[in-house]
């Protein structure tokens, strides 16, 4: 069994309802289970390989199509998890 921890604590910033979405669309996408916590998203598959690269992928997909691609992107976090950060936006 394959688990991997999404940190959304700065995704919950634009709405509770980013997050909740955010969810169905990795449950749509991978068939795995997943629970929200309140500030991470836990993906646990009974298949053998869910590719963490996999994972980044949909979170970018999830990311270009609510059209927040531009402040937020996804890094590497603590412990193999996968982190959703904010982007530093340059100043005009």
């Amino acid at each position: 069994m394959v688990e991997i921890k999404i940190d959304v604590s700065e995704l919950k910033a634009e709405g509770g309802d980013v997050v909740k979405e955010l969810a169905e669309f990795l449950k749509e996408k991978t068939n795995a289970e997943v629970k929200t916590l309140t500030n991470e998203i836990m993906v646990k598959s009974e298949e053998k390989s869910l590719p963490k690269q996999y994972l980044r992928v949909l979170l970018k997909k999830f990311l270009h199509k609510s059209e927040l691609k531009d402040y937020y992107r996804i890094i590497s976090g603590e412990g193999g998890a996968l982190k959703v950060k904010g982007r530093k936006l340059p100043e005009e």
